[in-house]
């Protein structure tokens, strides 16, 4: 993160939120590591803490509903900064029922003459007290469908339309929806040390409110408390992480005496369940492209007390160059993807990701598949996973793979529970945010012919 984004914390939620939107938008920095950043540079307080995650992450999820709200309030030009100032305040106005309007106004006219000037803060006042007496108009307005669920669900048009024509109306539009949702938070508790009941107690103890997954055994969804802030965190028996990227290493299900490679590691969640699930017997090699990616690695392994994973700065591209072929007894390609999937922590994305994106990524990731098949044994697994929900990516990539590749075979995903078994389809499952309520997640399965 440049020093351009870091935001000054003077005790104002709604100005500090003001400035992480306005770096998010200036400088590209990503949303969840600004807040992440903000919040721990500054000791934000819990209360303080929320807000300032709902403000953002709001504004950035609605900025098209609230522009289409806006748009007939403002006459002439704006500021860059005032327009923002303007989708906060009225993101607070009309979605946040426990924040008064006039309360939100004041702080917004407050705002405006800090950043600004007297003039400015006059115009912000009219515009946001025109809105309270006269409201926003409806987006059932809007005549054409795409253009009325992109709008009111602040998605661009080109991906509203590529998801209706590959998934139809009412998956997208559920899927639209639920990615303006905050994600529920997911623990995986870490079998090496202890039970998930051990797990629970511990939590408990600590003040966290949480509750068994129906899904995924060692998985937890908390519903109140910060887990990374227990003692239970501290010491390795939990991770976070969303319960749809716990999916690889539930359907590898790797055996104690195996070798894995983990070809995209970086920051570990996936490789260190894959140990965990080895009960850290056997070895796993862990490859990122970046050095330092290596270093959350490494220290996640160490969190965790886990020993049997090592680490190497290489792309997995070119791991056969470096690697001896044939030498894996399964391989996890959980490649580089658009991350359309993680949308309600990364809303962000939305707006930065072009059509295009998505034809280059899977150049990637059919190299990284090819990569993988030269180093499996024959009879090996092959486990690809993405955090998109996009068909290029997923069941694309898996066409063209299979195509180009005639000794893999997709084969059946094993060890899933019977909600998920019933979704797979020949080896492959798709899992959208509004399923489960967790990230929109791809993973498919392939066996090496001898």
């Amino acid at each position: 993160m440049s020093k351009k984004s870091v935001v000054i914390w003077d005790g104002n939620v709604r100005d500090a939120a003001l400035s992480i939107l306005l770096a998010v938008d200036k400088n590209q920095a990503y949303s969840n590591l600004l807040l992440h950043e903000t919040i721990k540079r500054h000791k934000i307080e819990p209360k303080d803490r929320a807000l300032l995650t709902e403000m953002t992450y709001g504004t950035l999820q609605h900025k098209m509903t609230l522009d289409y709200y806006l748009e007939p309030f403002i006459r002439g030009k704006i500021d860059h900064w005032v327009r923002w100032l303007l989708r906060l305040s009225l993101y607070q106005m009309h979605y946040l029922t426990r924040i008064p309007p006039h309360a939100a106004v004041n702080e917004a006219v407050e705002i405006a003459k800090r950043r600004g000037h007297k003039g400015i803060a006059s115009t912000v006042n009219g515009i946001l007290r025109s809105i309270l007496r006269q409201g926003v108009r409806s987006t059932d307005e809007i005549t054409d469908p795409i253009e009325r669920l992109s709008i009111a669900t602040s998605h661009p048009n080109w991906l509203v339309e590529r998801w209706v024509a590959a998934y139809g109306m009412a998956t997208t539009q559920a899927m639209l929806e639920e990615n303006n949702v905050p994600p529920i938070q997911t623990v995986r508790v870490n079998l090496t040390k202890g039970t998930v009941e051990e797990a629970i107690t511990h939590l408990t103890a600590e003040g966290i409110k949480v509750e068994r997954s129906t899904l995924i055994p060692e998985c937890l969804h908390i519903t109140g408390g910060q887990a990374a802030r227990t003692a239970a965190f501290g010491q390795g028996l939990i991770t976070i992480q969303d319960e749809s990227s716990m999916l690889p290493a539930t359907v590898m299900n790797p055996q104690p005496d195996w070798r894995v490679l983990d070809m995209c590691a970086a920051p570990g969640g996936k490789t260190t369940h894959l140990a965990e699930k080895m009960n850290d017997e056997g070895s796993i090699l862990a490859l990122d492209l970046h050095p330092h990616k290596l270093e959350l690695i490494d220290e996640n392994t160490a969190r965790l007390g886990l020993e049997s994973i090592d680490t190497a700065p290489l792309d997995g591209r070119k791991a056969p160059e470096y690697l001896a072929v044939e030498s894996f007894d399964a391989v996890l390609v959980d490649a580089p993807c658009s991350g359309l999937g993680v949308m309600r922590r990364k809303p962000d994305i939305k707006y930065t990701k072009r059509e295009e994106d998505l034809e280059s990524l899977q150049a990637i990731q059919l190299s990284l598949l090819k990569a993988a098949t030269r180093l499996l044994k024959p009879g090996g697994l092959l486990i690809y996973s993405t955090c998109t929900v996009d068909k290029t990516e997923n069941e694309g990539t898996v066409a063209q793979f299979l195509q180009d590749v005639k000794k893999m075979q997709l084969t059946p995903l094993q060890n899933l529970p019977a909600a998920l078994d019933a979704k797979q389809k020949d080896g492959m499952l798709q899992v959208f945010p509004q399923d489960f309520g967790s990230d929109g997640f791809f993973v498919a399965a392939f066996r090496k012919q001898a």
